[in-house]
């Protein structure tokens, strides 16, 4: 009895814990992006995919372990929590990879270009001033890691507890 409130604690801490690590993630790209003015190339935004999948599948985990469901319905919803941030670590690494020309980016790596201007007759000079990013060339690089590397240890750490919580004690 005691031991298997301790798993379900475990399990809704991790719930709760990847949840919140994910929504402060993909929060913090966003804000980077409209409050820094850093446009993301596709494959910043290609990365956000497993956070936007994963958030409501950690929110599902919480809810399952809050209603006291069977212990493998929250455990089975981490797991897909964990895989779909594996899958983030290697999205991050494949562009990390690219911004140190490891290997090449995508050769169709372009955005939209955004911020353009609502006056109609300056719409096709906007066009050519404004060009998407690069997904080769790093926006910013913090203690030496690109937004893609800082995504892969993001993606790591958030897999490592996710798994946690779907490991059956």
């Amino acid at each position: 009895m005691i031991e298997a409130s301790f798993a379900q604690r475990r399990q809704f801490l991790c719930a709760v814990l990847v949840t919140i690590g994910m929504a402060a993630t993909v929060g913090g790209a966003l804000g980077f992006e409209h409050i820094g003015g850093y446009i993301p190339c596709a494959l910043c935004l290609l990365q956000r995919d497993p956070y936007y999948y994963g958030i409501p599948l950690g929110v599902l985990a919480i809810l399952a372990s809050v209603l006291k469901l069977p212990a493998w319905t929250t455990r089975t919803l981490l797991l897909f929590v964990g895989i779909l941030m594996l899958v983030g670590a290697g999205l991050g690494i494949y562009h990390a990879g690219a911004e140190w020309h490891f290997w090449e980016g995508p050769s169709t790596c372009a955005t939209t270009a955004q911020g353009i201007s609502p006056d109609v007759g300056d719409l096709l000079g906007d066009l050519d001033a404004k060009h998407a990013p690069s997904c080769s060339d790093a926006a910013m690089r913090v203690l030496g890691l690109s937004f893609a590397g800082w995504n892969v240890i993001a993606s790591l750490v958030l897999a490592a507890i996710a798994l946690r919580g779907a490991v059956k004690a």
